[in-house]
């Protein structure tokens, strides 16, 4: 397989959707490697030529900025500084998350302003070709001077120390390292720093979740389609005139979305008796739209961030210059986060919504969408399981940007909580799976009774599917069976996409 090659111009987010989801290696390119060696060869050279501090390379860290540190102690320093800042706890990080965070590292180093060797690179090059993934832990970050605690527990293995996964077995670096015959890497002037300031961890689930939030706002509109015919729902709220004169780019979007999917669709085109939808069907647009249009804005401020450099100090070697400043700060990953969690959620909250209508009685369906209601409580508790997510997902969705917490005795004194606005938000992304995955099992039964009448070509086709995995509940069953098929279902939603 050829190689992606990483260069210095950054990343953008299909480019690493690719390189994550096609197996293929990657490999730095000849611009990256040449702005890489220069990088590194100017602060060697002048090192050799003042001994004025320079942070982190030749001083302490932090609060300890103004101690110096003598020349035969530097390699030590670094060396002291991963092993110190591998504070991670909680649970491991996923492979996905770590693989990216390695990829993102790479192509921060690749940009040429952190001064680092380049055997240091080609050591996460390796690494990920290699598919040795460092056990990286969630919680430990404050996302100020970046993910130090998860960077440095992605940094421990260069050095020989920590646990990694291979082959599928988590075992200790060294082990690993005697399997791939590989010796540890001994790190130079600020190369520990470099490796453990930025924002990779962060970032890392900022793109995935928008990878992941694109595909959620398709499925969702997708379902939502199916709710409303099997509601008996009135097609007029989605005219493309009504939202013409409003115009916002997702609500148009969904709109012509459910208007395309339900073409055709002989319950879409029938009489109706009432005049109106709830709001939870009639608002699809306006609510699934507001929606789509906050995951653009996020998926902006990931596609620059993929383009950053976010480690410090940043090293000019063209401009003989070398600033310790702030760009390894998360504050704008951690609002966009935060937003793109409430985003999220509100795909939940209607969703939940939709389902709870489909069980109520009304518009010629059975209350709780079974023939013997009473006997059977048939989809009563899926929607008592939607609602307690939706609840959860409310309350993840309190911004973790407006805190901070004083650290480093007073020297680091804002900080972003973008690490814990990333976890939350992946947490809300996976329980909005859940919750359209309910929606969707009660719709596809809902859709059911409305036979002979049939939905659309698209809507009929994606029942047909789904009924090979789930199907047609006539009497009580252990529903937590069918809500994970109808989940798995969900996640490996080629059949929504297409």
């Amino acid at each position: 397989m050829k190689p992606h090659q990483i260069g210095t111009i950054g990343l953008e987010l299909a480019e690493l959707d690719h390189i994550l989801s096609s197996g293929n290696p990657i490999a730095l390119s000849k611009d990256a490697v040449a702005a890489v060696k220069r990088s590194h060869s100017y602060l060697r050279d002048r090192l050799k030529k003042s001994d004025a501090p320079i942070y982190g390379v030749n001083t302490g860290f932090g609060a300890l900025a103004d101690t110096s540190i003598p020349k035969d102690k530097l390699a030590q320093l670094q060396k002291n500084l991963v092993m110190s800042h591998a504070c991670g706890t909680g649970e491991p990080v996923s492979e996905e998350i770590v693989r990216a965070m390695l990829v993102l590292k790479v192509q921060n180093m690749a940009f040429g302003h952190s001064a680092v060797a380049l055997a240091t690179v080609q050591r996460y090059v390796d690494m990920y070709n290699a598919d040795m993934l460092p056990v990286v832990y969630e919680r430990g970050s404050l996302g100020a001077s970046g993910d130090l605690a998860p960077l440095a527990h992605l940094a421990l293995p260069l050095i020989g120390l920590g646990e990694v996964v291979l082959a599928g077995k988590r075992m200790p670096t060294r082990k690993a390292l005697k399997q791939l015959g590989w010796d540890p890497i001994e790190l130079g002037p600020k190369e520990g720093l470099a490796l453990l300031n930025g924002t990779q961890f962060m970032c890392a689930f900022a793109a995935l979740l928008t990878l992941k939030a694109n595909r959620i706002a398709h499925i969702a509109d997708v379902i939502a389609a199916l709710s409303l015919d099997a509601f008996d729902g009135r097609i007029e709220p989605f005219h493309a005139s009504v939202h013409a004169v409003r115009p916002h780019p997702g609500q148009a979007v969904v709109a012509g979305h459910i208007r395309e999917l339900l073409r055709g669709s002989a319950i879409a085109k029938r009489a109706k008796k009432h005049v109106q939808d709830p709001y939870s069907f009639r608002c699809i647009p306006q609510v699934h739209g507001a929606s789509r249009d906050a995951i653009a804005y996020v998926e902006r401020v990931v596609e620059r961030e993929l383009e950053s450099v976010t480690d410090n100090p940043t090293v000019f070697d063209d401009e003989d210059l070398i600033v310790s400043a702030g760009n390894f700060h998360g504050q704008p990953l951690a609002l966009a986060l935060d937003f793109l969690a409430i985003a999220l959620a509100e795909f939940g909250s209607i969703s939940e919504r939709r389902t709870y209508k489909l069980l109520s009685g009304q518009r010629g369906l059975p209350a709780f969408l079974v023939a013997h209601p009473g006997l059977n409580s048939g989809f009563m508790i899926p929607q008592y399981a939607s609602a307690s997510l939706v609840s959860a997902n409310k309350q993840r969705c309190m911004p973790n940007s407006v805190d901070t917490i004083d650290s480093s005795n007073g020297q680091e004194d804002h900080v972003s909580m973008g690490a814990a606005a990333a976890i939350k938000t992946w947490q809300v992304a996976e329980d909005v799976e859940r919750i359209l995955a309910i929606e969707l099992i009660t719709a596809a039964q809902a859709l059911e009774f409305r036979k002979p009448l049939k939905s659309s070509k698209r809507i009929e086709g994606l029942h047909a599917e789904f009924r090979k995995q789930v199907p047609f509940v006539e009497e009580d069953v252990v529903m937590h069976n069918l809500m994970e098929r109808a989940l798995e279902f969900v996640r490996s939603s080629d059949h929504l996409i297409a």
